[in-house]
């Protein structure tokens, strides 16, 4: 049976006693209801991880004693960065999630023209701060020990203007003449996914300006929720660890 696991931001030590972070209590004692006793995993995001128990609870307060850290990753061998224009609802959790499972490396949110959500000032860096706690969570479940990090938002023009070297640029199209099967293997990957509606036609023309390919993923017109995360798994599985 898998342990319990946590996200914990501050740097952990071997054989430390701690408090764990409120929202990890909460969850460990009132939601999984834990008792003293119990081992679990704790991780901080710096690689590794921490057997663990619960030493005691008191009230609110969680207290835990840290075992020998562990050189255990799950990490995939590509780093993949995942350029996503906004989607409405609840979308971007999904995608966010789902991503980090499937071993993404970063997280760019971007404001693209078709994007239903606009977010600015506070109210975007509060969504930023939310979807890193998507990223922590699914990392928590899927094994990880690594938390990818998510980006500020910003507007997919100026993130577009950003050089980059050595990096294989993808977009989806349709309509492209060729496939993920037909490029060369890459270990350094930018996947950029439109919002609703795709990129628009001068969208598409600034990527492929900074060196954008488009490729195709069938004949089916896949929604934003289901493309980029259907291209993840293509990619892992030609070039990363779903075969191993």
């Amino acid at each position: 049976m898998n342990l319990p696991r946590f996200y914990c931001r501050e740097a952990l030590s071997p054989g430390a006693h701690i408090e764990l972070p409120e929202p990890v209590a909460r969850h460990a004692v009132r939601v999984l209801r834990l008792p003293p006793g119990a081992p679990m995993v704790l991780f901080d995001g710096r690689g590794g991880e921490y057997p663990a128990h619960i030493e005691r609870i008191e009230r609110d307060r969680v207290l835990a004693e840290l075992g020998a850290w562990r050189d255990v990753e799950r990490e995939s061998p590509l780093a993949i960065t995942l350029v996503q224009a906004l989607q409405a609802g609840e979308k971007m959790d999904f995608t966010i999630q789902k991503a980090v499972e499937l071993g993404v490396r970063d997280i760019v949110p971007v404001e693209s023209r078709r994007s239903v959500m606009r977010l600015a000032g506070e109210r975007a860096g509060k969504r930023v701060a939310h979807w890193q706690g998507v990223a922590a969570a699914a990392c928590e479940q899927c094994g990880r020990n690594q938390v990818p990090l998510v980006a500020p938002l910003e507007k997919l023009e100026s993130w577009l203007a950003r050089p980059a070297d050595g990096v294989l640029r993808l977009m989806l199209a349709p309509d492209a003449g060729q496939s993920l099967a037909d490029l060369p293997p890459a270990k350094n990957i930018q996947l950029l996914i439109g919002a609703e509606g795709g990129l628009d036609a001068q969208e598409v023309i600034a990527a492929g300006q900074v060196g954008f390919q488009a490729v195709r993923l069938g004949p089916r017109v896949l929604r934003t929720e289901t493309a980029g995360l259907a291209a993840l798994a293509v990619i892992q599985a030609l070039w990363g660890d779903f075969i191993q």
